[in-house]
């Protein structure tokens, strides 16, 4: 199954942080986990984890030990929720 995806302005922003810290892997892993979840959302790298207690299927990878990858699943699109801290960290 082929996915779309969208993002939330908070990914965006996520984003923007991320390059104006100037953690250029980071933004790298970043674009090969969205490639990734276009095929596949729930497997590869990153160790891919579903979060439990959501409403929609939600799921996170590891870009870091400090930041996760943090997506919706719904049908055949994905909604990039965030990059930045651990799941709901701030």
């Amino acid at each position: 199954m082929n996915f779309s995806v969208s993002y939330t302005e908070k990914f965006l922003d996520d984003l923007r942080k991320h390059k104006k810290s100037g953690q250029k892997q980071l933004l790298s892993k970043v674009e090969r986990f969205i490639t990734e979840c276009l095929e596949n959302p729930r497997i590869g790298i990153g160790k891919p984890e579903q979060l439990k207690h959501r409403k929609i299927e939600t799921w996170s990878r590891e870009i870091n030990k400090q930041h996760r990858l943090v997506y919706e699943i719904e049908s055949d699109n994905i909604l990039m929720l965030s990059a930045w801290g651990h799941y709901d960290d701030k």
